[in-house]
């Protein structure tokens, strides 16, 4: 099976009650655990890029990683989808390297900027087979370039959706209901709450439209509590709450954004590998348990979270 668009895992997933997990990647291991749980468990995957990724690891690169992983995982259905496109350069870059989605975020901009450089995007999409996803409103947090202070983060306001996905003619919605890019997404001692009230008013007014939610990653305590233990220092690291995104994805939410998980999974396992064997040097060995992590978190959010398990 070659790499493929969204658009019908959209439909599937919308019809269905769940989401598809869109994972972040940078490197083979990152690559390699995520396919590999989604082969055994059969679920469809989005598997991204972002601006930052590509000038880590080289466009080139990653879509060989992703083309191998599609030899290696031939039932299921994988995208490969540019994250926080910044502007069209950017975007038709990645639509002419092979990618089968892009999103242009342009949320910064005033509304009818964005809806001017969103056209643009899908167009030139559209001509050469690749969905778009777009963004209203803006999520706070750090992720890779993008970077917004908690203070000018701003809810979507679902009075607009109708006309911006109208006169852009973009596949998906990306929504700012509360999630947050990063580790440290809500105030310690707070009780972190989505904006369900705002997702079901965008899901009124764009009926079997697909929603997307960034910076939905759950922070697993877990992993904190091995990095803390084992040299890390990142005290109140809190994510969104694991029910709240089933909760999501059974609406009209069909893309969910994964990153800082993999992250913290990797990291963990190999401060603490590390902190066990400071005579190791060889990468193989600290990054194959790395790996294993990154498989087994993503299982879990597979099954227990985004409800595609099986749904390839």
């Amino acid at each position: 099976m070659p790499l493929v668009t969204s658009k019908e895992m959209f439909a599937k997933a919308y019809n269905g009650g769940y989401a598809i997990g869109a994972f972040n990647v940078n490197n083979m291991e990152i690559v390699q655990g995520i396919t590999e749980a989604c082969k055994e468990e059969h679920a469809p995957v989005i598997l991204q890029v972002s601006k930052g990724a590509r000038a880590y690891a080289n466009h080139t690169y990653l879509v060989k990683l992703v083309e191998a992983a599609v030899i290696e995982c031939p039932d299921i259905p994988i995208v490969l989808h540019l994250d926080h496109g910044p502007d069209f350069e950017t975007c038709k870059s990645c639509i002419d390297g092979g990618f089968t989605s892009v999103m242009i975020d342009a949320s910064s901009k005033p509304f009818d900027e964005n809806i001017e450089i969103t056209r643009r995007v899908v167009e030139y999409a559209h001509e050469h087979g690749v969905v778009v996803e777009a963004e209203l409103g803006t999520l706070s947090g750090i992720e890779d370039e993008v970077k917004v202070a908690e203070g000018c983060a701003s809810y979507t306001r679902p009075e607009e959706v109708e006309e911006f996905v109208t006169r852009t003619g973009c596949d998906s919605l990306a929504i700012a209901i509360g999630t947050s890019h990063g580790a440290y997404k809500f105030k310690p001692g707070t009780k972190p709450q989505l904006r369900f009230d705002v997702l079901h008013e965008c899901e009124k007014r764009l009926p079997g439209f697909p929603i997307v939610l960034h910076g939905s990653s759950s922070v697993p305590q877990e992993y904190v509590t091995m990095i803390n233990e084992n040299g890390g220092a990142m005290p109140g690291a809190i994510g969104v709450p694991e029910d709240q995104l089933r909760e999501a994805a059974r609406s009209a939410v069909c893309k969910i954004n994964i990153d800082s998980d993999l992250r913290l999974a990797m990291t963990g396992t190999i401060r603490k590998f590390f902190n066990e064997h400071p005579d190791k040097f060889d990468p193989r060995e600290y990054l194959k348990p790395a790996r294993a992590n990154i498989k087994e978190l993503v299982r879990h959010k597979l099954r227990d979270v985004l409800g595609c398990s099986g749904k390839a």
